[in-house]
């Protein structure tokens, strides 16, 4: 008989792959049981990454969403686990190294025993002080390699890496699997090396279904050493999120492993308290798409999610590019065409760009990146004519290193542009906070919580968590839920074709400025081109010019504000989109014609 092979169910995960929102604290505790009832898991991922953002979203306190779903599982002596992500901490943005420290106390006092950490570049300087933290606060800290397929990420490549945070003082390894492209058995082999040189470290392994390699990946990895594997339970497993327990418990239970006994009553208890969410409302905001795998994934590298946001970006620029091809009087093409291109443009994009780890945010800057030079191309124009501000960033090194060489010509452009690389610790640039924001927190009258923790959420999440005390996230979202309920059928996700767009025609406005740069919605929000929401709002004045990287007006986001800036230097021909009014990310919101 071999080794017994353990299961963590990433609840949270299950439902952040799936859609834009996760359960309420009243319908996670209403499930705990039954997944506790299970007796297969030792482990389940209760919180971090985007849950509290979305609890704020709810106009929910998320500290006490945090207290009442681990509880259950803290009597039960099952293990709970957490994502962040190094630098970001819980957001998409750097935070300063007082308020990654605080994290730390806050989820340990709140009942996170595991800590799992990960950086999107994989630079063991955005870990260190990620893993010290976790282990000043008492948890068990476990750090996530960002697995990727490419030239540069060998196995001797990710051994380097836990070499420096094993030196930091990690407890366990997470090979995570985000895109679920990690080859079979390139993954045992890089278990297997972990394991032979750090025997005492666990190995937890998290893959996404999308190409298919996930269930095959799981065997090999536990056939080389690993003890954890993250599983999903219907009506959320497969497709773009995680392979079902049921199917690779009885997978590993053939091939010899011990596993637990699973009671299946208990699993279609679980599996109808979810199928019972995803009716009451958050199906509304899942996209059908989700529960489908594509090999299509296979040759791109892009995690599963990304093909949805893919397709909802060609889908707002396909009228766009035959517009500019008819002026041209070139051939239009179809959208599959189109899907093929910008895959290809993706796979030429991604070396140059020093292979960062497709993961979010970086997954994002990869296409984004792909899909304004397969515009330009299409416009008769050269590659690298328009990279926004945060791909710039990584590029020059503001986020962390790059596993791989940036293209001659990236490094020539940067220094055309008069742009400075930075090598320095990126945690540098952030300076410490929390004594701003104890005097806030003092200023507005409100108590610092128990173990600090509502002055943690200020400082991670400050305009989200403003909103939750001032009742204005509660309300925008109970709008948000009827208007999602008036719309006829299954619920769907919310979407406003760009053909639909009101008073603008984006094919005319090609017509009249084939050269014009549509501007994209960079998430899925309410359109704010100025933040004054009591006071007179207006769509920018056609006419007016702006520069390359100046701040067009942001996206108010379940996690924050997104920035929208000018791609290049020129003037503004025509604005789509209203003041409150929902958009969709990818959506064209306005067109500027470059000087």
């Amino acid at each position: 008989m071999k080794k017994e092979i353990k299961f963590s169910l990433v609840y949270r995960d299950m439902w952040q792959s799936s859609g834009k929102y996760v359960p309420t604290v009243s319908q996670l505790k209403e499930v705990a049981p039954a997944i506790i009832d299970m007796g297969c898991f030792d482990r389940v991922e209760t919180n971090g990454g985007a849950f509290e953002q979305v609890n704020l979203l709810f106009g929910e306190n998320p500290n006490k969403a945090v207290r009442e779903w681990t509880a259950p599982f803290n009597r039960a002596g099952i293990g709970t686990h957490m994502l962040e992500r190094g630098l970001n901490g819980l957001r998409m943005n750097p935070v300063p190294a007082d308020v990654r420290e605080l994290m730390f106390k806050v989820k340990k006092a709140q009942g996170t025993d595991i800590s799992r950490s990960f950086c999107g570049l994989n630079d063991h300087r955005n870990l260190q002080l990620s893993v010290q933290y976790a282990k000043q606060a008492g948890m068990i800290s476990q750090v996530a390699l960002a697995i990727t397929h490419s030239p540069v990420h060998t196995v001797d490549y990710y051994l380097g890496i836990v070499d420096k945070v094993v030196g930091y003082g990690c407890d366990e390894i997470c090979l995570k699997d985000m895109a679920g492209i990690g080859r079979p058995t390139f993954l045992a082999e890089l278990t297997a090396g972990i394991k032979r040189k750090y025997p005492q470290l666990t190995i937890q392994y998290h893959g996404h279904c999308g190409p298919g390699f996930s269930p095959a990946s799981m065997l090999e990895v536990a056939r080389a050493g690993a003890d954890y594997l993250d599983v999903a339970v219907e009506p959320l497993s497969w497709g773009k999120v995680h392979p079902d327990v049921i199917t690779v418990r009885e997978m590993l239970k053939a091939d010899g492993f011990q596993v637990k006994d699973l009671n299946i009553d208990a699993y279609m208890e679980v599996r109808s308290l979810t199928q019972k969410y995803i009716d009451e409302f958050l199906g509304y905001w899942i996209d059908s798409n989700n529960s489908h795998m594509s090999s299509l994934l296979v040759g791109c590298g892009l995690p599963g999610g990304m093909m949805g946001s893919m397709m909802a970006d060609l889908k707002g620029f396909h009228g766009a590019i035959n517009a500019s091809l008819r002026s041209q009087g070139r051939e239009e093409l179809s959208l599959d065409r189109l899907m093929v291109m910008l895959f290809q443009e993706v796979e030429y994009v991604w070396p140059r760009l020093g292979y960062p780890p497709l993961v979010t945010p970086f997954s994002q800057y990869v296409k984004n990146t792909a899909l304004m030079n397969l515009m330009n191309i299409l416009k008769g124009q050269p590659r690298w004519s328009t990279i926004d501000k945060d791909t710039w960033n990584m590029i020059l090194g503001r986020m962390g290193e790059l596993p791989g060489r940036l293209d001659p010509e990236i490094v020539a452009l940067a220094r055309q542009k008069g742009l400075e690389f930075y090598t320095g610790n990126p945690q540098d640039a952030f300076p410490d906070e929390l004594d701003r924001f104890r005097q806030i927190m003092q200023e507005e009258g409100w108590h610092c919580g128990q173990d600090d923790e509502e002055l943690f959420e200020l400082a991670m999440h400050e305009r989200q968590y403003r909103d939750y005390r001032s009742g204005i996230a509660k309300d925008r979202f109970n709008k948000e839920l009827s208007e999602a309920k008036a719309k006829s059928g299954a619920p769907i996700v919310i979407t406003r074709p760009v053909t639909e767009l009101p008073k603008i025609n984006v094919e005319k406005v090609l017509e009249k400025y084939p050269d014009a740069i549509p501007v994209q919605a960079p998430a899925k929000g309410q359109m704010l081109w100025n933040i004054d929401m009591d006071g007179v709002s207006s769509a920018p004045v056609i006419g007016a010019a702006v520069t390359e990287g100046e701040s067009l007006g942001y996206v108010q986001t379940y996690y924050g504000m997104e920035e929208i800036r000018s791609l290049s230097d020129g003037l503004i021909v025509a604005a789509c989109v209203k003041q409150g009014e929902s958009v969709v990310k990818g959506e064209i919101i306005a067109f500027v014609l470059k000087k």
